[in-house]
């Protein structure tokens, strides 16, 4: 639900009440669209004008001590609830008042969902859980509501219960399931002239803050850089996402983001730091019919020149995700730790 307290807000109160929506979408007065079980449905409800849809954002945005007004048209905020809601209006939004509400789901999901979704396997899950106790640094890639949070969520649930784990997000949605987590929220400046909170300065002030794992909601900025210097610098098994449609692509928006912090870093020190903090990269797409999948989980294998090679340990073939033959060479590390994989995983035909 998107609310605890029994507050109406007009027609699609029937939409937040119904578990089946993911999130609801209002594109002005006369256009309501929900997401459900993963596609995107036009609804018959309705506002009756502009004036009906900005009662409701006062609504939202009161009791958060927010406001929404010509001057600041935009706003981002997470409801007591859990659910994020984003805000436009006009002059920003063309056509009249638009509202995003992503719902917070409230049950736990946890890797045989996954595997019942069709988004990995039973063999898959056994060894993404056996890298995340092996500690190491593993990025989940994808586009937007691909499920990338929801894996990254179940990945840091195989991080062992006498860990300190330290979480750092733009909007609070991860759910740790461990005794001993510290979780910190970036927020922006508000009308009042509070400074922001940035992501970047909430993962540079978490490396004081003795963190055995370190799990960033999704990485967009100059945080980047921050990141693979605490990956670099002891601190592995940490996790976090990225929007990128291929892992390749993925390398790409972190060599970019990283030269977003400012930095007058050569590209070939950015790559050979990228080449030494990243082990994996889990990619994870959305398809047309809705489903969220696993298609590649891909092995960050050093330098060749100035190329960081890859190579693939499992991909989506027919619809199932299944080994390419490779073994990968973490696999002697975590065997030292004695985390062994099981017999036949990386076969072919065994996916």
């Amino acid at each position: 639900m998107l609310r605890d307290a029994p507050v109406s807000y007009g027609p699609i109160d029937v939409l937040l009440s119904d578990d089946s929506v993911d999130e609801v979408m209002i594109n002005g007065p006369g256009q309501i669209y929900v997401e459900q079980r993963g596609k995107l449905i036009e609804t018959t409800l309705a506002y009756r004008d502009d004036a009906e849809v900005l009662r409701l954002i006062e609504q939202i945005v009161a009791p958060l001590g927010l406001t929404v007004n010509a001057a600041h048209p935009i706003c981002d905020c997470r409801l007591p609830g859990g659910s994020r809601v984003n805000i436009i209006i006009p002059p920003a939004a063309v056509d009249g008042p638009i509202v995003t509400i992503r719902k917070f789901k409230k049950e736990h999901l946890g890797v045989p969902d996954l595997i019942e979704f069709g988004t990995l396997t039973a063999d898959v899950a056994a060894m993404l859980g056996l890298c995340v106790k092996g500690r190491l640094n593993i990025v989940v890639a994808g586009g937007t509501g691909c499920g990338k949070t929801t894996t990254l969520n179940i990945l840091s649930n195989f991080i062992p219960d006498d860990e300190r784990i330290v979480t750092v997000e733009d909007t609070a949605e991860l759910r740790l399931y461990k005794r001993h987590v510290v979780r910190l929220e970036a927020r922006p400046a508000d009308l009042r002239g509070t400074p922001p909170i940035t992501i970047r300065e909430l993962v540079h002030n978490c490396l004081r803050m003795r963190p055995e794992r370190i799990v960033v909601g999704e990485i967009r900025g100059g945080e980047a850089f921050d990141m693979l210097q605490a990956m670099n610098t002891g601190h592995d098994g940490s996790l976090t996402t990225g929007h990128a449609n291929s892992p390749r692509d993925m390398l790409r928006r972190i060599e970019m983001m990283t030269m977003m912090a400012g930095f007058d870093l050569p590209i070939q020190a950015i790559r050979e730091q990228m080449a030494s903090a990243i082990h994996l990269i889990v990619q994870q797409n959305r398809f047309p019919d809705g489903s969220r999948r696993i298609t590649h989980i891909t092995e960050i294998l050093g330098m060749e020149g100035s190329t960081i090679t890859l190579a693939d340990i499992f991909l989506l073939r027919g619809g199932v995700l299944q080994p390419t033959g490779l073994r990968p060479r973490f696999e002697a590390r975590l065997a030292e730790k004695g985390l062994v994989f099981p017999v036949g995983l990386f076969t072919p035909g065994n996916g």
